[in-house]
């Protein structure tokens, strides 16, 4: 699964922990966890504070913002302009894989496949 940025934010050094359960299952099955560097640019603010988070990415495959081509017409072909979700949808397919999102309207405008946090 790719993780977008509501599952990801975090109040200080408090992650949720439900995150972390996750976390610890997949891990347990051998499972690969994702997200996107934009996903991070949204959530990261306060590295001092973030040390779980930072934790946490450990854990997650990183995909960079390289394939803008694909993106654009994503955001083209559904009428919107969130470029991290539009991203996290190509990489998602790319991967054969869903979206961990608390954000399903704007992933049913793009398409995506996806299940709600």
């Amino acid at each position: 699964m790719i993780i977008d940025a509501g599952p990801l934010i975090v109040d200080g050094e408090n992650i949720n922990s439900r995150l972390w359960a996750l976390i610890k299952r997949a891990t347990e099955r051998g499972e690969d966890l994702h997200t996107t560097h934009p996903v991070l640019a949204q959530v990261w603010r306060n590295p001092a504070r973030q040390a779980n988070l930072a934790r946490a990415i450990r854990h997650f495959d990183v995909h960079p913002l390289d394939n803008s081509v694909p993106v654009g017409r994503r955001l083209a072909a559904s009428d919107t302009s969130d470029v991290v979700d539009a991203h996290l949808t190509v990489v998602a397919e790319s991967l054969g894989t869903f979206i961990l999102t608390t954000d399903p309207d704007d992933m049913t405008k793009l398409g995506a496949r996806f299940e709600t946090y």
